[in-house]
């Protein structure tokens, strides 16, 4: 840079005008001036350039750092509400959790309240049960101790003849039937064939003698009548 600055001073102040030598020198030095004005010109430029990309990027970067700041602020915005949110679904899902506990407490004490109450009305409906089934019977006993104490033979029949009159009203009172008589048909839900017979002058199916009554309660079967069938 120094000698082009010199070779620009001589062109200003020649020596010897006329000189060939210091034509041509001047020529050259001219040149060489211009060439570095013009790389000084061309690295002002670059350096201008340079220092336009620098705030260009500087100013991109500073913008892209705003707006990830932005973005992060947006994202911890959002993410404090969803946070919150959760948290109240949270509380209100225990509230829920507790009431539901508290519910199933109060079933299950009623449930065992329930079951205490069944057994005892259970217990208290078979006692019931029980003893008006003795008091209808107690009768009978008593007409058996009596007949018990007979020694003579008459008595004894006449006594257990009374015995058994007194059978169907307490049979009666208990609400049991008796069934099964000759003449009847067989029937496999009330009757229990232990024998069987051909004859002509019956019946297909005629019950023709009865080994033991069946008695029941309404439908419910106590006892099958025990028989034997024709045909």
């Amino acid at each position: 840079m120094s000698e082009n600055i010199e070779n620009i001073e001589n062109i200003e102040n020649p020596e010897n005008p006329e000189n060939p030598e210091n034509i041509e020198n001047t020529e050259s030095a001219e040149n060489t001036a211009g060439d570095a004005l013009k790389n000084e010109a061309e690295n002002s430029a670059e350096r201008e350039k340079a220092e336009e990309e620098k705030e260009e990027k500087e100013e991109k970067e500073e913008k892209d750092d705003e707006e990830k700041s932005h973005r992060k602020d947006k994202g911890d915005k959002k993410l404090k509400s969803k946070l919150a949110s959760l948290e109240k679904e949270v509380e209100e899902l225990k509230k829920q959790n507790a009431e539901l506990d508290d519910k199933y407490l109060r079933l299950m004490a009623e449930y065992r309240n329930f079951r205490e109450r069944s057994r005892k009305e259970k217990d208290g409906i078979y006692s019931d049960a029980v003893s008006d089934s003795v008091k209808e019977l107690l009768s009978l006993f008593d007409n058996l101790e009596r007949a018990s104490e007979y020694t003579e033979g008459d008595k004894v029949a006449e006594g257990l003849a009374m015995i058994l009159k007194t059978v169907p009203d307490v049979l009666s009172k208990l609400k049991v039937e008796s069934y099964g008589e000759v003449g009847e048909t067989f029937n496999p839900d009330l009757h229990n064939a232990i024998m069987h017979e051909e004859n002509e002058e019956k019946g297909e199916s005629e019950i023709v003698e009865v080994f033991r009554k069946g008695y029941k309660i309404g439908d419910k079967i106590i006892r099958h009548a025990m028989v034997k069938v024709a045909n």
